[in-house]
């Protein structure tokens, strides 16, 4: 509004009839005064008392640290542990002779160079190849090929080397790395298609890859799936129920959830907080700018999912994070110094168009004034052609 003043001082002061002027004036001040009033509804979990803000949320690597290597893939694992990762995700299905393996979509196709090795194939669902068909595949080529986040170039040859020799992880690898860390590790898993020998004991085979198979702790592993909770429970209750569902404490509580997976769009400060007072912490996903990270941070979420771990773990506090009186200082100065500024506008238009000081009292209009429109030259030279023109007219007759 400071920047509109300009013109609509310039259209004011220019204007003829009095009524349009009252009119343009009220609804640019009106607008200006409400424009005012906005700091004082505005709300951000950020704006906290002195020594109330919470411990940073945990970060939890979406797929790995997909910006610095090919996700769901050992190098990604590797690389969220050196950025300091708290936890790891991933995605999990089920080969056709029953291998959990690590792939996010339903087919090969975007993470794969299946369409090298099986052309024929490459609209397949991921859980219809054999393990010895996903072990010929790369897992790595496609993301130097793409730059799917523009970071490849910051990969020294080296390490180029090695994302193009990445294969596809089985689950037992995802889980030991994990393990060897001692990282916390949240999947999803998807059920294989119709036709797929391990279609109704998917759940069953993914606990004995957890429970005989790797050397992962149960209670580092977050349990994600919804199917068969009460007997996964059963079988082991120290895995961590985790739920994706927004529903009451009551229900979360009968299901012996500990965990909340969101989307950061249901974040809610006050929601936060009824979960956390039943022991109930909170996960979102996926967060990978700095200020989103932040208001989670100041909303007292416990963790959050993210592609960005190298990035967001360098923060040391939140960004804008003040106190009501800092936030309330800041509001209050702009104000003045916008209310300056547009007065100041104003006064210099009523100046210029009357070609008088603006303490003179006066309304007339000063012909001699240095900003008359009816004059840009010199005096001088002014009168030198008005009175040229005389003796051209005088000659004429």
């Amino acid at each position: 509004m400071t920047l509109l003043s300009w013109p609509i001082a310039l259209h004011f002061f220019r204007m003829n009839k009095r009524v349009r002027q009252v009119l343009i004036l009220s609804l640019y001040l009106a607008v200006l005064f409400a424009l005012y009033l906005v700091p004082l509804g505005m709300y951000s979990p950020c704006i906290k008392e002195e020594g109330t803000l919470g411990p940073a949320p945990t970060l939890i690597g979406h797929r790995g640290a997909p910006m610095l290597a090919p996700e769901n893939t050992q190098m990604s694992f590797e690389k969220a542990v050196e950025a300091g990762g708290e936890g790891l995700e991933t995605d999990v299905a089920i080969s056709y002779d029953g291998v959990p393996f690590l792939m996010h979509d339903s087919t090969l196709r975007r993470t794969t160079n299946v369409h090298e090795v099986f052309p024929n194939r490459t609209d397949s669902p991921a859980a219809m190849f054999t393990w010895a068909e996903l072990e010929m595949l790369s897992a790595g080529s496609w993301f130097l090929r793409r730059d799917p986040f523009r970071t490849a170039s910051t990969l020294n040859v080296n390490e180029k080397i090695e994302v193009q020799n990445q294969t596809v992880p089985t689950l037992k690898e995802f889980l030991n790395l994990a393990a060897q860390h001692q990282r916390l590790v949240i999947f999803d898993l998807r059920r294989p298609p119709r036709g797929h020998p391990y279609r109704d004991t998917w759940i069953t085979r993914t606990l004995e890859v957890i429970h005989n198979e790797s050397f992962i702790n149960s209670s580092q592993v977050l349990w994600l799936p919804d199917d068969q909770r009460s007997v996964v429970q059963e079988l082991d209750p120290e895995l961590q129920q985790t739920s994706g569902d927004h529903a009451s404490i009551e229900e979360l509580q009968e299901e012996h959830i500990v965990r909340l997976n969101l989307h950061y769009s249901y974040m809610s400060q006050e929601q936060i907080r009824k979960y956390a007072s039943v022991n109930i912490s909170t996960n979102l996903y996926v967060i990978s700018q700095p200020w989103l990270y932040s208001l989670a941070w100041c909303a007292g979420v416990h963790s959050v999912t993210t592609n960005a771990l190298h990035v967001l773990k360098k923060l040391q506090r939140p960004v804008f994070l003040m106190t009501p009186d800092q936030y309330n200082l800041m509001w209050i100065l702009t104000i003045i110094v916008s209310a300056f500024f547009i007065t100041a506008v104003f006064i210099f238009h009523w100046w210029r168009e009357r070609g008088l000081p603006f303490w003179s009292g006066s309304r007339q209009v000063n012909e001699n004034g240095p900003y008359s429109k009816f004059r840009t030259g010199h005096p001088k030279i002014f009168n030198d052609h008005r009175q040229s023109g005389a003796h051209l007219k005088d000659s004429t007759h």
